[in-house]
């Protein structure tokens, strides 16, 4: 198990990963970079879409916590070989996490326009908002389904099928995207934001698919349903329901931006979703070490093995360090071409560099809050990240944006009080993990 920490086994997790873990932020960035191309409207139409991306993604990080937990769960019997014990806990989860995505569906569709008011888009925007929810929303469960399938594979420290069926996924909704939406006359018409949908619901619908033939294919995981309920799934839930909350204080950080962004004006929030949208992809590239660390710490604490578990916390904060600031270093090379990737705005152009640095200058700080939140899932300690979330979200974040927002800083208040937050849950998780298992090594030497 030593030889898993080196550089390079540690990136045959991490790669893949990474890949498969910005498949859903791809979509959407996707989406934005061509929506925003769009001849007439092309404004209104990126801040729509950059809107009902962002609400997605608060529901995507509230149900999908379940890969995390199931991974966690897996990993820590497959540390202690006991991986018979919860053969049939995957299937349970997969069905249960699902069923909920299609009871989304129902809940939100009568309410769409009211759900998007909230985040005070009106009039074209509002309009553009609905059409493309009401077709967006029914990938919902299979994204969900596939997630689930995701956190079974990396469980069984298999992050290289999740990665296949990610790249199919992105590849099918590009060339959907340009299809559905600038259409091939005289064929097709041209769709606008409704083929942006529809394309992101095909590809979900097709790595759904991709993945429970992969599982059963290259696995002895069984999709079936089967009784009694796994002895797990009751810890399975109090995760997710602990990293439920959790993620409903991270959805007031991304609410709360994108109100205040809508409310300032359509150059706003345009400028906004460009920004978010880079951010949740840096997000979600560091979430590849992220991911091993999450696969690797619940193998090691299944097995009892705390000084390699202690190892791989400070080789993945190094990793995640160096990884951002080698993003940082990137978007600063190619500041200016990336703004002109989603739209040849200017005044949306002038806003979103105003503030893209400050995206950057974030990164190697959420290179160490995605690693160890990574880390404190494969423990199975969603309990402290809760809390920590929670403290940073409403002691942090929230004055922090009201206090800027009173000096008018607008755009920079929003990502100046992200960089509070992220640092918030960055550091203390560090202290956490040392304070808890620099004991149990000492101990083991005695």
């Amino acid at each position: 198990m030593k030889d898993s920490l080196s550089f390079k086994n540690i990136n045959k997790l991490a790669i893949p990963a990474l890949i498969s873990g910005v498949s859903e932020p791809l979509l959407s960035l996707t989406d934005v970079a061509i929506v925003g191309n769009i001849k007439e409207h092309a404004t209104e139409s990126l801040a729509a879409v950059g809107i009902v991306t962002t609400f997605l993604s608060m529901l995507i990080w509230v149900l999908g916590q379940t890969r995390s937990a199931l991974s966690a769960i897996v990993s820590q019997y497959l540390g202690a070989e006991k991986l018979d014990e919860i053969e049939n806990l995957p299937a349970q989860t997969a069905y249960l996490i699902t069923s909920l995505g299609i009871f989304i569906i129902f809940l939100t569709l009568p309410f769409t326009e009211e759900i998007f008011k909230l985040y005070n888009a009106s009039d074209t925007i509002l309009a553009y908002c609905v059409e493309y929810y009401k077709i967006r929303i029914f990938g919902f469960p299979f994204t969900l389904f596939t997630i689930s399938v995701f956190g079974t594979f990396r469980g069984l420290q298999n992050t290289f099928y999740p990665m296949l069926i990610a790249i199919t996924g992105m590849v099918v909704n590009i060339i959907f995207d340009f299809l559905f939406v600038f259409g091939l006359e005289p064929l097709m018409p041209a769709m606008g934001v409704k083929g942006a949908a529809l394309a992101s619901v095909l590809a979900q619908m097709i790595m759904a698919v991709m993945s429970v033939v992969l599982l059963l294919q290259k696995t002895r995981i069984s999709m079936r349903l089967r009784l009694p309920v796994n002895k797990e799934l009751k810890r399975f839930m109090q995760m997710v329901l602990n990293l439920f909350i959790r993620t409903l204080a991270l959805n007031v950080t991304l609410y709360l931006g994108t109100s205040f962004a809508t409310a300032y004006g359509e150059s706003f929030i345009a400028a906004y979703t460009i920004a978010i949208n880079i951010w949740f992809l840096g997000a979600f590239l560091i979430d590849g070490y992220a991911s091993a660390g999450n696969i690797l710490s619940g193998r090691l604490y299944g097995a009892k093995d705390y000084k390699l578990l202690l190892k791989l916390g400070n080789t993945l904060m190094k990793y995640g360090f160096v990884f951002g600031i080698i993003m940082a270093i990137i978007g600063f090379t190619f500041y200016k071409p990336i703004g002109t990737i989603f739209t040849s705005d200017k005044e949306v152009l002038e806003k979103f560099y105003s503030v893209f640095w400050i995206v950057l200058l974030m990164q190697p700080f959420c290179g160490l809050a995605f690693i160890f939140d990574g880390i404190f899932k494969g423990l199975g300690k969603m309990k402290q990240l809760r809390n920590l979330l929670l403290v940073a979200t409403f002691t942090v974040y929230v004055p922090a944006l009201w206090m800027l927002n009173q000096f008018d800083y607008k755009l920079k208040a929003i990502f100046i009080a992200m960089t509070f937050w992220i640092v918030a849950r960055s550091f203390p998780l560090i202290y956490q993990f040392r304070k808890i298992f620099l004991p149990l090594v000492d101990e083991r030497k005695n």
